[in-house]
């Protein structure tokens, strides 16, 4: 087995950055979701509420977050942290310390994405608070993560999307591509829903050791075309994942493994690395 994709998202629920390398930290991959975008109460918006933010391109430069969009000239964000002015944010039942980007940020979103951006606001998180992964998966150890939904890594095979995808076929719908699941690790493997019975990952040639944690629920952003913020097909993948139940002891559609670094803190993981998998005991 070896790494096919590598994938951060500097923004919450914007578009992902393809990589060919990337630094791990307990906190995820470099720059995974350091920011984020939050209403008027400092709740996190995502795609859930809003699809059209799966159109707002992100890149990232030396000095620079810079967002784009098909009908804005882009605009760039300094990567230096902002001091002072720390607001409280709230993703799902999280109270985090983030610092705001700016009302200019905020004239360009609504610009680009219309009145249903209105009032949104663009927030770092801050590197001096921490925010703990649910510590009833943790087994003693302990992890961190910014403003992913709960855990720093998401990993996923391609052998569960072919598998998926032949399920989805099979029942007149189309196949879809991975960046519906918006993981940060693709392993290629052949054997589907594999994963499910791994305890980790190990990378040998970077001394990196992944612990994967739960199965990774999926909601209704899955339903949302990553390029264009449409819905191609009213409850699809769900209807299909439920359909499968890979996971028939929980209730809910899965795709995925939540994971948490062990070992490798600062290590640099590539596109084409070997991976090993750890088997659960049994």
């Amino acid at each position: 087995m070896n790494i096919t994709q590598l994938t951060v998202y500097p923004v919450k629920s914007l578009k992902g950055i393809d990589l060919q390398q990337s630094e791990l930290y307990t906190h995820g991959l470099a720059w995974d979701r350091r920011w984020m975008l939050v209403d008027a109460q400092q709740r996190f918006v995502t795609q859930r509420q809003l699809p059209a933010l799966a159109t707002i391109g992100v890149a990232l430069d030396e000095r620079s977050l810079v967002l784009s969009h098909p009908s804005m000239a882009p605009i760039a964000i300094s990567l230096d942290e902002p001091q002072g002015d720390l607001r409280q944010v709230t993703v799902w039942n999280d109270h985090c310390k983030a610092h705001p980007e700016g009302e200019e940020v905020s004239r360009w979103l609504e610009a680009a994405l219309g009145d249903a951006a209105r009032g949104l606001s663009l927030v770092r998180f801050a590197s001096d608070f921490p925010r703990p992964v649910e510590a009833d998966f943790l087994a003693g150890d302990s992890a961190d993560t910014f403003f992913s939904d709960g855990y720093p890594f998401l990993v996923t095979t391609t052998g569960s999307l072919d598998a998926l995808n032949q399920a989805l076929v099979a029942a007149g719908q189309s196949p879809i591509p991975m960046n519906r699941f918006r993981p940060n690790i693709v392993v290629e493997c052949a054997t589907a829903w594999a994963e499910d019975r791994w305890a980790g990952l190990r990378v040998p040639t970077g001394g990196i050791e992944l612990t994967l944690r739960k199965p990774c629920q999926r909601c209704k952003i899955t339903t949302v075309d990553q390029q264009t913020g449409a819905v191609p097909a009213q409850g699809e993948p769900l209807k299909t994942l439920l359909s499968l139940n890979t996971q028939p002891h929980l209730k809910g559609a899965f795709f995925g493994q939540n994971a948490t670094l062990t070992k490798g803190q600062g290590a640099t993981i590539r596109v084409g690395d070997a991976v090993e998998a750890l088997p659960r005991e049994v």
